[in-house]
């Protein structure tokens, strides 16, 4: 059985991340121009609509960062600031209102701005998300390291990253989950030091089982709450699937206290996925829950054309019933039993069952109707329930 690891309990802006009876919050990150203050309150209500629990954005410059004043006005949602390379962008996105902050500890390394911006945070209560990303690790060895800069000169060495070292044969697959650990753990210290608790970790690479094992390593060092994701996952329905199958298998396991699914798509795509792994764990309840047999020779109905009209039929309820979609009426009921409605397609008829026991049979042409009708009983006793 699942047990979740306890970790420790923060708040972000309202929403209680960690502790292990907290729901998994699900999160997204906006695609836009952050600067452009209307799209970008437009996209995060998007998300929102969706069920977006958390929203981060990018602040690549102080014009970004000066947005985020109205941008918080605009929505309902806690709002997290991406900061890499310039600890000025953190400050000024504190000073702007931010309920949370995401630092890279890969190309902010040098120790006193950091120490700068958890001070800032703690007088503010603003916690910090500690974000490793194998893409952006601090060169081999040099792990808080200040050296010349690609970009800035506030800590991003010229030295090899991890990723170049990897591809030339200089690292293996273990020397990127120590490093990763090692880059989390370099920034947390700081944070421990200062007397600043108010912890978030992520530890995110492309790769699922580098990702899962450095989750699990440092799951046994500390006690902070974790944020996971797979980055830069891929499109919509690859990217679905590589985060499913990562974050599933850390969720499982008890490690994981809010989630964001990286897509190359719009945010809302990424909360939907996002609940429906955590869905699939018995993890969240959210919405309807679609159960649909593929379809096979013994199918006397079109399948997946009805489960697409249904699928769309159910969009926008946000009761967690289980509806069913099956192909035949002989075995239809008995293999979605545990549905709270569901249809099964005949010879020209559709059997409408609930739990697993029939409730009508009714016409082919009635059938859509006629289930809608029974979804609207079950949303209703369920209500009357709570």
């Amino acid at each position: 059985m699942m047990r979740r690891r306890a970790a420790k309990e923060i708040s972000v802006g309202g929403v209680r991340v960690g502790g292990r009876n907290n729901a998994v919050a699900v999160q997204s990150m906006t695609k836009g121009d952050t600067r452009d203050v209307d799209k970008t309150v437009a996209e995060i209500k998007g998300a929102e609509a969706e069920g977006c629990e958390i929203i981060r954005v990018a602040v690549p410059d102080m014009a970004a960062a000066d947005a985020l004043v109205e941008i918080r006005r605009g929505i309902s949602i806690p709002l997290i600031a991406d900061i890499h390379f310039h600890y000025e962008l953190a400050l000024a996105s504190i000073r702007n209102g931010v309920d949370g902050l995401r630092l890279n500890p890969g190309n902010i390394r040098d120790a006193g701005k950091v120490r700068e911006v958890v001070k800032a945070a703690k007088q503010a209560r603003v916690p910090i998300r500690i974000g490793v990303n194998f893409g952006s690790l601090p060169p081999v060895g040099k792990i808080g390291a200040v050296g010349s800069a690609r970009r800035v000169t506030d800590g991003v060495n010229e030295l090899p990253t991890i990723a170049e070292a990897l591809a030339r044969g200089q690292a293996d697959a273990y020397t990127v989950v120590d490093h990763m650990v090692a880059t989390a753990l370099w920034e947390i210290s700081i944070l421990e030091a200062l007397d600043f608790d108010d912890i978030k970790i992520s530890l995110k690479a492309f790769d699922v089982p580098t990702t899962v094992e450095s989750y699990r390593r440092l799951a046994a060092m500390v006690p902070y709450p974790f944020h996971l994701g797979i980055t830069e996952s891929g499109t919509v329905r690859t990217g679905s699937i590589r985060s499913a199958v990562g974050l599933g298998v850390l969720l499982y396991e008890g490690i994981g206290d809010t989630i964001r699914v990286s897509l190359a798509g719009d945010c809302r795509e990424e909360v939907k996925t996002g609940f429906e792994i955590l869905k699939s764990l018995n993890l969240r309840t959210k919405g309807v829950t679609l159960v649909a047999c593929p379809s096979c020779g013994r199918a006397d109905i079109e399948v997946l054309r009805l489960t697409a009209q249904v699928d769309e039929l159910l969009k926008g309820r946000d009761t967690p019933i289980k509806v069913a979609v099956m192909g035949c009426e002989v075995n239809g009921p008995g293999e979605a039993k545990d549905a709270d409605v569901g249809i099964a397609g005949g010879n020209g008829r559709a059997v409408i069952f609930r739990k697993g026991v029939k409730a009508r049979v009714v016409p082919e042409s009635e059938m859509l109707q006629a289930l809608m009708a029974e979804v609207e009983k079950a949303e209703e006793a369920l209500k009357a329930r709570a």
